[in-house]
């Protein structure tokens, strides 16, 4: 399976996941978690005993609930929390809502419908999730 994650070595502490796929969804058991590579990684799950059902799920996702999700360590951020904030230059200019976060190997962009801002401390001033916005700072170039 594809990782979405920056922890896959939690899937299995985190109890029940929903299995959602091409054939709808349903709970399952993480027993086991081995092979992460490379973004990707072989998930065992409870119930699943052969080549045919695990087949059934090619494509599928796995999620838990938000409520579920650990904090994150400090300075950072899920994806989650992310996208949909809105972008505010210093001098309070509205510069759009995360729509994107593209992932770069040296930082994260995020992107919104006017502008594309990485995500390192030179250009962004606060993350504030209570408000619901980022503050950037003015820098020569970035909002022209």
């Amino acid at each position: 399976m594809d990782l979405n994650t920056d922890f896959p070595e939690r899937l299995p502490e985190w109890g029940t996941l929903e299995v959602v796929g091409p054939r709808g969804a349903r709970q399952a058991r993480v027993q086991r978690v081995y092979g992460i590579t490379g973004g990707r990684a072989i998930v065992l799950l409870e119930g699943v005993q052969d080549r045919e059902q695990a087949e059934a799920l090619r494509g599928s996702v796995l999620r838990i609930r938000r409520d579920e999700v650990p904090p994150p360590p400090d300075g950072s951020y899920y994806e989650f929390q992310i996208i949909g904030l809105r972008v505010v230059s210093a001098d309070g200019r509205d510069l759009g809502r995360v729509r994107e976060i593209i992932r770069t190997g040296a930082h994260d962009v995020y992107e919104t419908d006017r502008i594309m801002i990485p995500a390192v401390d030179t250009f962004v001033r606060e993350i504030d999730l209570e408000r619901g916005e980022i503050v950037v700072d003015e820098i020569d170039g970035l909002l022209e």
